[in-house]
């Protein structure tokens, strides 16, 4: 099936492939992060980053530039805790679907 230039796939249900990796991504390092016992300091950042993350996500279109700052706020939060490099790793994954980072405009 052809698409013209700038329309985006969509599943049966409408929604964007790209929304559902990134959704199910935040909700597994989520998890993870929540049966993480050992306390660190900015898990408080990470989690709040992560549902930054799931908001835009669920916005439908998502700014890549917005996705790609909550990634790397998550990815310092969580620095250098193993357990959570596999679950960090899929939502970069799923932030890099959204393409390359685009320059932000500045605010008029």
């Amino acid at each position: 099936m052809l698409r013209s230039v700038g329309q985006r796939r969509v599943t049966a249900d409408g929604v964007d492939p790209r929304v559902a990796e990134l959704r199910a991504a935040v909700s597994r390092l989520r998890r993870e992060l929540a049966g993480h016992r050992p306390e660190f300091a900015d898990r408080g950042i990470a989690e709040d980053e992560l549902a930054a993350l799931d908001a835009m996500a669920l916005s439908g279109a998502p700014e890549v530039w917005r996705l790609r700052r909550s990634l790397l706020l998550v990815a310092g939060a969580i620095g250098s805790v193993s357990a959570l490099t596999e679950g960090l790793a899929a939502v970069r994954r799923a932030v890099e679907l959204f393409g390359p980072a685009t320059p932000r405009q500045p605010d008029a």
